[in-house]
C-alpha cells in the first residue's frame, strides 16, 4: 500500500468516526427531547382523562336524577331515602325505587319489596350491576355503589316517608340529593344506608389526596355538576337542605 492510500484510508475513518459521533450525540439529544415531551404531556393526557370520566359520572347523576323526576311525576312525591317495615327496620333503598325508571322494571319486578334487601328471597339481585351506579371516577367491588344521597331530616330525601317537591322550598335548582363519595365508603347498591349532611360536606371540603379534590353532585332539577373542595362551607351547608332558607352561591350551569 502507498503512503498516500493509507492517509486516504485514515482520513475516511475519521470522517466516519466524526459523522457516527454526531449522529450519536443527535440520538441521544432526541431521546432528551423526546422524554422531556413526554413528562409534559403525561399531566396533560390524564387531566383528559379525569374530565371524561367525570363527565361520564355526570351522565350517571343525570340518569339517576331523570328517575327520581319520572318518580316524582308518577307517584307525586319523591321517593323516600329508604323504606321501612311495620317495625320501623329498614327493607330498601331509593335506588332500588328507581329501578323501573331507570331500565330495569324487570329485574325490579322480581325483588320483593316487602322483604329486606338482604333476604335469601331477593339474594340473586346481589349479583346484579346496574351500570348507572357504578362511577368511572373510582374502583368500587362489583355491585357497590358511591353514589349516595344526602340523607337527613332536613334533605330532599328522608328516611321512611317522601316528600313532595311543593316541600323544598329553597328551590329544587339549589338543594342537592346525591352526591360521590370515596370508594372506602361505598355500600353496594340495594343497601339502605347513605350519607347525612357532615358526610356531604366533608366529601365536597376534604383536602385528603383522592382523584379530585371535591366531588361529583346532583341537584333535584336535574343539573350535575362539580363542588371543589374550595366551595364556600356555608354554601355547601346551604345546598344540603330543602327548606333552610340560607343563601347561597349557586353553581355555573
Amino acid at each position: 500500500m502507498s503512503i498516500a492510500s493509507s492517509e486516504h484510508s485514515q482520513g475516511s475513518g475519521n470522517t466516519w468516526a466524526i459523522v457516527a459521533g454526531i449522529l450519536g450525540v443527535m440520538f441521544l439529544v432526541m431521546l432528551v427531547c423526546g422524554g422531556v415531551l413526554a413528562m409534559l404531556l403525561i399531566p396533560a393526557v390524564q387531566s383528559a382523562r379525569t374530565a371524561a370520566r367525570r363527565m361520564s359520572s355526570y351522565n350517571n347523576v343525570r340518569i339517576m336524577s331523570l328517575a327520581l323526576l319520572n318518580y316524582e311525576s308518577t307517584y307525586r312525591a319523591l321517593p323516600p331515602a329508604y323504606t321501612v317495615d311495620a317495625e320501623g327496620n329498614r327493607l330498601h333503598n331509593w335506588r332500588t325505587l328507581l329501578l323501573p325508571f331507570m331500565d330495569s322494571s324487570g329485574l325490579a319486578q322480581k325483588i320483593d319489596m316487602s322483604k329486606p334487601w338482604n333476604h335469601p328471597d331477593n339474594a340473586f339481585a346481589l349479583d346484579y350491576n346496574v351500570p348507572a351506579f357504578r362511577s368511572p371516577l373510582g374502583n368500587t367491588k362489583p355491585g357497590y355503589t358511591s353514589y349516595l344521597a344526602v340523607v337527613d331530616a332536613s334533605t330532599a330525601l328522608i328516611g321512611g316517608q317522601s316528600t313532595k317537591l311543593q316541600e323544598i322550598t329553597d328551590g329544587t335548582s339549589n338543594t342537592i340529593w346525591i352526591y360521590e363519595t370515596s370508594d372506602s365508603k361505598a355500600v353496594h347498591w340495594m343497601e339502605p344506608t347513605d350519607g347525612s349532611i357532615q358526610d356531604f360536606q366533608h366529601e365536597v371540603t376534604s383536602t385528603l389526596p383522592k382523584p379530585v379534590s371535591g366531588t361529583v353532585c346532583g341537584f333535584v332539577d336535574g343539573l350535575a355538576t362539580f363542588l371543589p373542595s374550595s366551595t364556600n362551607p356555608g354554601d355547601v351547608q346551604g345546598f344540603s337542605t330543602r327548606d333552610g332558607g340560607e343563601l347561597v352561591t349557586a353553581p355555573a350551569r
